[in-house]
């Protein structure tokens, strides 16, 4: 399925339901409630809790993802904005900004100043 068919598939389904009459405001609301469940979830399986079963937190995390973009594309449609033109559009952008060199030395920079974060914050330094 392309971006564009499920996008078109949501709006119909909203439709139907009287789901698009929902305010834009409260549309991102609802993708931000979403995010802080793709937030927990990405916590626990990096280790902030215990977990009984990781395939099912893998499994929570698949789906609050979903509901998360659901509530994005939605948020884009209510403004009629195709989001599948819009992520093209964005690749351009994203090569521009950060060349594969550039991207590189950007992400070591970070992932040492996530060490070094963690180490003070342990009493490591």
């Amino acid at each position: 399925m392309h971006i564009s068919e499920y996008q078109n598939w949501l709006r119909q389904y909203d439709l139907e339901r009287g789901f698009d009459r929902v305010q834009p405001s409260q549309t991102l609301v609802h993708a931000l409630e979403e995010l802080g469940e793709i937030a927990r979830e990405v916590l626990y399986l990096e280790g902030y809790r215990d977990m009984n079963d990781r395939d099912q937190h893998r499994a929570l995390l698949a789906e609050e993802l979903a509901d998360c973009i659901t509530f994005l594309f939605k948020l884009a449609y209510q403004f009629d904005i195709d989001m599948e033109e819009a992520l093209k559009a964005n690749q351009p952008k994203a090569y521009e900004r950060f060349p594969v060199e550039k991207g590189r030395e950007l992400a070591e920079r970070y992932v040492a100043r996530q060490r070094a974060n963690a180490d003070r914050w342990l009493g490591k330094e």
